[in-house]
């Protein structure tokens, strides 16, 4: 069985593919992941043995400007990334059974798989922006939540008329030059009815959080046995467990002193620091040496011995930073990070900055309650409940052809 896997976005987009590409391998299959061109994307699919596929511009050169995206940025981006799909998909689908795709609005891809006549699966690694007639469009369930079913229908239509002014001419172009009808509806055609969630139930719980019949596999996470560099391990046998902070692909939206601001909350907290760069090349403040600097890292190694996660709230950090129960700070700044650092409040195991720019006392006094005894016990706790076979899940899934019960059947909905 041939099957094509397809996404757009950060680390966070990409590593879950290469995991449900080796689970697929694993179990006979032969996967392919189409994915931007990045270095370090290409470095870790190259990794994991997984063949790649360029597609469409590297996420770098976009999000890693010195100013914000323009509107205009995400029109261009979005006819962009249209184009992409139609051609480098259907020229690797050729032959495929299954095309799944995730990531940022992937519109093109059930285009690609109905010209072929193959099976398109769409997947989310997050239940935020999933139609609901429960919560407007960017609400964090239970925080945000409008008691107007019929003012959230409005809204959630006016969202689909927003997806459909940035894809809908370019992916009705494309599908008449193919001889497919167009679409009305750009979004739902994307996510489908049944779209599948990529996230462990405890961190990200489906139920009645989308009007979709959501199918729930589990987050796919992707080993990691990669040894930590000579000068860290130094660093981490020298003293006490650090503190890391990272902030991953934030560049364009992270304030200019969050290096500063970071290590003056940490030292304010009695703790050294492990400082991830990312991609806004966050440095060190002076030269003391309660500080390192660090780049691309085995973070399931390194989250497993330092005593708290200071990061913006990505799928992916937050999901391994719990499995290795290790208290978080999240200081969300963009999509559905508000969300994840709600989730990590809610389920005691860290702490939620309040809003995208911290001050040093405000970040101190956050990681403050993240290193609290009661918080380290509650990660720990919930650590244990995570579940570690969701690649496995949905690649039985895709070869068997069939989904698992939803989150709504589970739960007796219909």
């Amino acid at each position: 069985m041939r099957v094509l896997l397809t996404t757009w976005g950060s680390r966070g987009d990409v590593e879950p593919l290469a995991a449900l590409a080796v689970a697929l391998r694993e179990l006979g299959a032969r996967a392919t992941v189409c994915a931007p061109p990045d270095e370090e994307f290409v470095a870790l699919l190259e990794r994991a043995g997984v063949p790649m596929v360029p597609l469409g511009p590297t996420v770098h050169s976009v999000v890693a400007r010195p100013s914000r995206p323009t509107p205009e940025d995400a029109f261009r981006l979005a006819r962009e990334l249209v184009a992409a799909r139609f051609g480098t998909l259907t020229a690797e689908a050729e032959g495929c059974d299954v095309l799944l795709a995730s990531g940022l609005m992937p519109a093109g891809a059930p285009d690609v798989a109905e010209k072929l006549g193959i099976r398109y699966v769409h997947a989310c690694l997050q239940i935020f922006g999933l139609p609901s007639r429960h919560f407007p469009p960017g609400a964090r369930p239970g925080r945000q939540s409008s008691p107007d079913e019929t003012d959230n229908r409005t809204l959630w239509e006016q969202d689909a008329q927003r997806v459909n002014a940035l894809y809908g001419e370019a992916v009705n172009n494309h599908r008449a030059a193919i001889g497919l009808p167009p679409v009305v509806n750009v979004r739902d055609h994307v996510f489908t009815a049944r779209p599948w969630l990529a996230a462990d139930p405890v961190l990200c719980p489906a139920q009645g959080m989308t009007d979709l019949d959501v199918v729930q596999t589990g987050a796919w996470a992707l080993p990691d046995d990669r040894p930590l560099l000579d000068e860290l391990e130094a660093f981490l046998a020298a003293g006490a467990p650090p503190v890391y902070v990272g902030f991953g692909s934030m560049a364009s939206h992270l304030p200019e002193n969050m290096a500063r601001v970071a290590i003056e909350a940490v030292r304010a907290q009695g703790h050294r620091v492990v400082l991830a760069r990312g991609w806004a090349g966050m440095a060190p403040v002076d030269g003391a040496g309660d500080c390192v600097v660090v780049g691309e890292v085995n973070q399931q190694a390194l989250f497993a011995r330092v005593a708290a996660v200071v990061h913006h709230g990505g799928a992916g950090t937050t999901a391994t930073a719990a499995r290795a129960g290790v208290p978080q700070v999240v200081v969300p700044q963009i999509a559905d990070q508000p969300y994840w650092a709600d989730r990590v409040a809610e389920l005691g195991i860290g702490a939620a900055h309040d809003g995208p720019v911290p001050t040093a006392g405000s970040l101190s006094a956050a990681l403050a309650a993240a290193l609290a005894p009661r918080t380290r016990d509650r990660a720990r706790t919930v650590a244990g409940t995570l579940r570690g076979d969701g690649a496995s899940v949905a690649a039985r899934l895709l070869l068997d052809g069939a989904d698992a019960p939803s989150a709504n059947a589970r739960s007796g909905r219909a």
